[in-house]
């Protein structure tokens, strides 16, 4: 068996081709790839419907298996991901800025790419896609560590992406993908310094800890989203019940799904009755305050205040004021996204300037927080940090910048 160090070699020589690869060419390899995936739907479905198998049969939850689950819509999704990549900017080779020093040096501020971002993710095979794709545009090879759970279809796709990538005349490795699912060889592979420039781990908390325990490469913190939506005691109920719904039940199963909802006590009365109702298949636990005025909802313990659940479940807590609603929030965030429903202009101001998250909404769904629905196309993942990225890391986000200094013969004196 390719022991990692190998396949990790293998990306590194691939990354050095990639970052001399022309836009146009990584545009090609990326349609091709595209096309691909579309004409071996059939194949990559079975194996897919293979992984979903297996996860039922271990009694895997409905919402893991909704996030392994791929149908014909999901594979052309990922499919038109790979397109619209390519029809995006190549940010390589960017000027991001440039000056002349008075002694007649000029500096220039370009965009490269990382090198080697490794991906290490749980049960999600369009990151497979998504992460090959955004690689290649940025000029990276692409280093992926999926789950068991999902390795026939992590295998499937990413044979068709290196076909695809190889029909351009770029390197097959520009992607490689570790089939070795074993916990030994996700230590090592947080470990390979010298092969892995960038290390993004997508999945939840038991990963993202083992990441900060293990990793001793640089990694991207693609954190977990305990995302609040507050109602302020000026807002329209219509509009706040409309994007409660959404961010709750439209996709309950990603990140940016809201999982906490804090109201204003002037609205409680007359809003919650109208939520619950709403929400219906939703389990609701709440504080003392929410379950007097509906008592179907449950009793919330401490635990469910900061909880990403993932699931149709939802945690409910009044407050007395926008004070209290952002010591919450504070409190409780997990950095991802935050939302306020108001129609005052200055609580909109301050719940912006004062929530820190990597995405604040006004009287916007939390499910907003997304590269496609930001323009970036498709992400590789939501930064809860604060260096290098933060927020959806799209192309720019996938490269750093060097100086390039051009002189004359200047010497320093």
């Amino acid at each position: 068996m390719t022991t990692l160090g190998e396949l990790g070699q293998r990306a590194k020589q691939a990354s050095r081709a990639l970052a001399l690869a022309r836009a146009d060419q990584k545009d090609a390899a990326l349609v091709a790839a595209g096309d691909l995936l579309v004409q071996r739907s059939e194949e990559i479905l079975a194996a897919n419907q293979a992984d979903v198998e297996r996860a039922r049969a271990a009694g895997a939850p409905p919402s893991a298996i909704d996030r392994l689950r791929l149908n014909p819509a999901r594979v052309e999704s990922m499919a038109a991901g790979l397109r619209q990549v390519a029809g995006l900017a190549d940010p390589v080779g960017e000027v991001v800025e440039g000056w002349v020093r008075p002694n007649g040096l000029r500096i220039e501020k370009v965009r490269v790419p990382l090198g080697v971002v490794a991906i290490v993710y749980e049960n999600r095979p369009n990151v497979t896609s998504d992460a090959a794709g955004l690689c290649l545009k940025s000029g990276n090879a692409a280093f992926l560590r999926g789950s068991s759970g999902a390795l026939s279809s992590n295998q499937a796709i990413s044979a068709a992406l290196r076909e695809g990538f190889a029909k351009a005349g770029l390197p097959e490795d520009s992607v490689v993908l570790v089939e070795d699912t074993s916990y030994e060889s996700a230590r090592e592979f947080m470990r390979l310094r010298g092969t892995i420039d960038c290390l993004i781990p997508r999945g939840g908390p038991s990963l993202i800890q083992a990441v900060l325990e293990n990793a001793t490469v640089p990694y991207v913190i693609d954190g977990d989203g305990n995302c609040h939506l507050y109602i302020d005691a000026s807002a329209d109920l219509g509009m706040a019940l409309a994007l409660l719904v959404n961010g709750k039940t439209q996709r309950p199963s990603v990140c940016n799904a809201t999982e906490s909802l804090v109201v204003h006590a002037a609205v409680a009365p007359e809003f919650l009755p109208k939520a619950v109702d709403a929400l219906a298949g939703v389990r609701l636990v709440g504080d003392q305050a929410s379950r007097a005025i509906s008592p179907s909802i449950g009793p919330a313990t401490e635990e469910d205040w900061g909880k990403e659940y993932l699931d149709l479940v939802l945690s409910v807590r009044v407050v007395e004021d926008l004070d209290a609603a952002i010591s919450h929030i504070q409190r409780y965030s997990s950095g991802h996204t935050e939302a306020i429903v108001t129609r005052d202009l200055r609580a909109a101001e301050r719940f912006t300037a004062e929530v820190d998250a990597a995405a604040v909404m006004v009287n916007a769904s939390t499910r907003f927080t997304d590269g496609e629905q930001f323009g970036f196309g498709a992400e590789i993942g939501i930064s809860t940090q604060k260096l290098h990225a933060r927020g959806p890391m799209g192309l720019r986000e996938l490269t750093t910048t060097k100086y390039v200094v051009t002189g004359t013969g200047q010497v320093r004196t």
